[in-house]
C-alpha cells in the first residue's frame, strides 16, 4: 500500500519508522546492500524492519497506492520523467525540501505537474533521518488540498512516534521547507564567522520574515509558516550542527571547503528564490544575500556589511 522512492537517509528512515507498523516497500537505485545487510550505511546501528520489501525494480515499487518521494529536491523532476505511469488517483508524497532551479516550483507542484490525475502532498517539518529511524518523538506537516485523501495519508503515516497533523495549504508546506534551509545556511554562516548568537537571533527572525513574505504573495496561510512546516524546521535547521545547511553554511564563514558529495537543498533553492523574487518583485535581501554567497560572489565579512547597510526601518 506503501512505497517509499529513494534509499538515501530520509527514505529509509521513513521506512524504518512506518514499518514499524504496516508493510512498506523501499526503492533504492542500488538496493543490494540493504538487501544483504538490512541496514543503510547512512544510518548506523539502525536495521530495517521485517515488513520493509527493499527492490531495486521501480515498475513494482509504483503498484502502492501511496507513493513517497524521498530524493532531493533538485533530482525530483528528472526522476518523474523516468516513470510513463500516469498514476492515476495515486497519493503522491513529496518528502523533499527546496525549488527547483529550472521551473521555479516546489517538490508538490513538479509532482503535481507530471501526473495531473494523481493527488499531490507534501510531508515537510522538523525532522533528522537519524531520529526518526531511532523512534525519537518526531511531529511533521502533512499538507495535501484533499483533505479527505490527507486524512487517509495522516492516518496511514503516522505511528505512535511520528506525529503528522495535517494541512491544506500545499503551497505554505513547501515554502515553509525550502526556504528555512536558505536561512540556515546564512545562520551557520554567522556562526562559522563568530557573529555570535545574537546576530543569529536576528538572521532568524528577519529571514522568517522573509518565508511569511513571499508565502503570502504565492497565497500561502500566514499560520502555515508558524507551524511546525515553516517556524519549526527554520529553528531545528538554524540551531544544529546535524543540518547538512547549517554546517555548509558554518564551512563558508570560517572559510573552508565543504565535502561537495552531502546534499546542501539550501544552496540551489537560494538562487531560485532569488530569481523567484525577482519575477515577482519581492524584497527578500536576506535570500539574495545567502544566493550570492553560495556562488562565492560575497563574502561572509560582505555579506554581513551588505545587511547592515540597508535603510533603517520599521519592524
Amino acid at each position: 500500500m506503501i512505497s517509499i522512492l529513494g534509499g538515501g537517509a530520509f527514505g529509509t528512515a521513513l521506512a524504518v519508522a512506518i514499518g514499524k507498523s504496516r508493510p512498506v516497500t523501499l526503492w533504492a537505485r542500488d538496493a543490494a546492500p540493504l538487501l544483504e545487510t538490512r541496514e543503510s550505511p547512512r544510518l548506523p546501528g539502525v536495521t530495517l524492519p521485517d515488513d520493509v520489501t527493499v527492490t531495486a525494480d521501480l515498475t513494482e515499487a509504483i503498484q502502492a497506492e501511496a507513493l513517497l518521494f524521498a530524493m532531493p529536491m533538485q533530482s525530483l523532476s528528472g526522476f518523474a520523467h523516468r516513470i510513463d505511469d500516469p498514476l492515476t488517483d495515486k497519493a503522491l508524497v513529496a518528502c523533499c525540501k527546496g525549488i527547483d532551479l529550472t521551473t521555479l516550483r516546489g517538490p508538490a507542484a513538479i509532482l503535481s505537474d507530471h501526473w495531473p490525475k494523481a493527488i499531490p502532498a507534501i510531508l515537510t517539518g522538523p525532522s533528522f533521518a537519524a531520529d526518526i529511524a531511532r523512534g525519537l518523538p518526531t511531529a511533521l506537516t502533512l499538507a495535501c488540498a484533499q483533505d479527505p485523501r490527507g486524512q487517509i495519508l495522516q492516518g496511514l503515516l503516522s505511528n505512535p512516534t511520528l506525529r503528522l497533523y495535517r494541512s491544506t495549504d500545499v503551497t505554505g508546506a513547501e515554502l515553509g521547507g525550502a526556504l528555512k534551509n536558505v536561512m540556515a545556511i546564512a545562520c551557520g554562516a554567522c556562526m562559522g564567522a563568530g557573529l555570535g548568537d545574537s546576530a543569529r537571533a536576528a538572521l532568524m527572525t528577519r529571514g522568517f520574515a522573509e518565508m511569511t513574505r513571499l508565502a503570502a504573495r504565492l497565497g500561502a496561510k500566514p499560520e502555515t509558516l508558524a507551524g511546525l512546516s515553516g517556524l519549526g524546521d527554520l529553528t531545528l535547521t538554524c540551531t544544529s550542527d546535524l543540518s547538512r545547511n547549517y554546517r555548509f553554511g558554518f564551512a563558508l564563514g570560517q572559510g573552508e571547503a565543504f565535502d561537495p558529495k552531502v546534499t546542501v537543498e539550501g544552496a540551489a533553492t537560494a538562487r531560485a528564490v532569488t530569481e523567484l523574487a525577482r519575477q515577482k518583485d519581492i524584497a527578500l535581501p536576506v535570500c539574495a544575500i545567502v544566493a550570492r554567497l553560495t556562488t562565492g560572489d560575497l563574502t561572509v565579512a560582505q555579506a554581513m556589511d551588505t545587511l547592515l547597510s540597508r535603510p533603517l526601518k520599521e519592524e
